[in-house]
């Protein structure tokens, strides 16, 4: 895999899919479907939380793979037809889709995920209103809960502040009441703030 210093230099310290030269990091594509070796693109925040399902994905802001699908790096190819894939709805996504060509054996690396049979939905963290919930957030318990191992009530009303988002279950969060660390469901919490 390159390192963070090749990234740099064959992105010319720009967002390889976007060209956003602010708050970029690595982000992994997954083993080339062939080589089987890992590789990596070159990335800003906005593209890898949307790629990594954090973030519903923006539209507008992925019009930019008209210029990017065009490129001869293989990894910024795959990301470039699964992100066409899952803004598959809009119009213009359908339209470069029909025009992309990828090789038979990227095309299997970019199934490989299985990413592109999902529509661009994100599952995120959301309170009792709708209201994303990220880590650090405060929120109010709208339900007295039994905390299950423990005598301990978490009143209706409980501020719990700073809150972790569990992260292979959006439909719960961890927080401390009364000194102890619980899992909370997010369906009996509202966003404070």
């Amino acid at each position: 895999m390159l390192t963070e210093k090749d990234l740099q230099s064959r992105s010319g310290q720009a967002c390889e899919l976007c060209t956003s030269t602010s708050n970029l990091s690595i982000y992994e594509v997954g083993p080339d479907a062939a080589t089987k070796e890992e590789i990596a693109v070159y990335v800003c925040a906005k593209c890898k939380a949307q790629l990594e399902k954090k973030e519903m994905p923006d539209s507008a802001h992925w019009k930019i793979l008209e210029q990017t699908m065009w490129s001869e790096i293989p990894a910024i190819q795959v990301l470039s037809w699964r992100m066409l894939n899952r803004l598959r709805a809009d119009s213009w996504a359908a339209d470069l889709l029909d025009m992309f060509y990828l090789p038979e054996e990227h095309e299997a690396w970019a199934k490989a995920t299985g990413d592109h049979v999902n529509d661009g939905s994100v599952e995120l963290h959301r309170d009792t209103n709708g209201a994303q919930l990220q880590d650090g957030d405060s929120v109010v318990l709208i339900k007295s809960l039994d905390v299950k191992g423990s005598t301990l009530t978490a009143r209706l009303g409980t501020v719990v502040k700073n809150i972790r988002l569990v992260k292979d279950n959006t439909e719960q969060i961890e927080g401390r009441v009364e000194g102890q660390q619980i899992v909370i469901l997010t369906k009996y919490v509202r966003k404070q703030g």
